[in-house]
């Protein structure tokens, strides 16, 4: 295999088409769309956030979000609470484990390539993860250019 630029960048895509790959299969398994799945992961990773909130991580319409919130509601996946300090504004909370079946097969290839990354030695580990942010940080500047 050659070495250089196109084999880093060969070996990205891989990563990337692998962990999307397994993202759209757990959500075809779990019947959600890509923005539900999306949301579902930031609402866990930031309980009680408001809709303005995920709104603005989703890059979406007010009226999108609304959309996306009801769906994710009617499905029993995340709640609405009223914030106690604000009775004007929602704070929405994943209701199901994401841990648990089936709801796990959404953060599984992410949890599998953590654990063997945890693997490896540290100086690896932060020599890997400095060239990944070097090399994307050049390009999005060049980008810019």
């Amino acid at each position: 295999m050659p070495n250089g630029p196109s084999r880093v960048r060969r070996a990205l895509s891989l990563y990337v088409k692998a962990r999307t790959d397994a993202l759209s299969a757990a959500r075809r398994e779990l019947g959600l769309g890509d923005g539900d799945a999306r949301a579902l992961l930031h609402i866990a990773a930031h309980p009680g956030i408001r809709p303005t909130q995920l709104r603005e991580h989703l890059g979406i319409t007010s009226a999108g979000v609304t959309a996306l919130i009801d769906r994710l509601v009617d499905r029993g996946i995340v709640r609405r609470d009223v914030d106690p300090s604000d009775r004007r504004v929602n704070r929405i909370s994943v209701t199901v484990d994401l841990d648990d079946e089936p709801w796990s097969r959404l953060g599984r290839f992410d949890n599998d390539f953590d654990l063997v990354a945890g693997e490896i030695e540290d100086h690896e580990s932060d020599a890997f993860t400095a060239l990944l942010e070097s090399l994307t940080t050049a390009a999005v500047d060049r980008g810019r250019r």
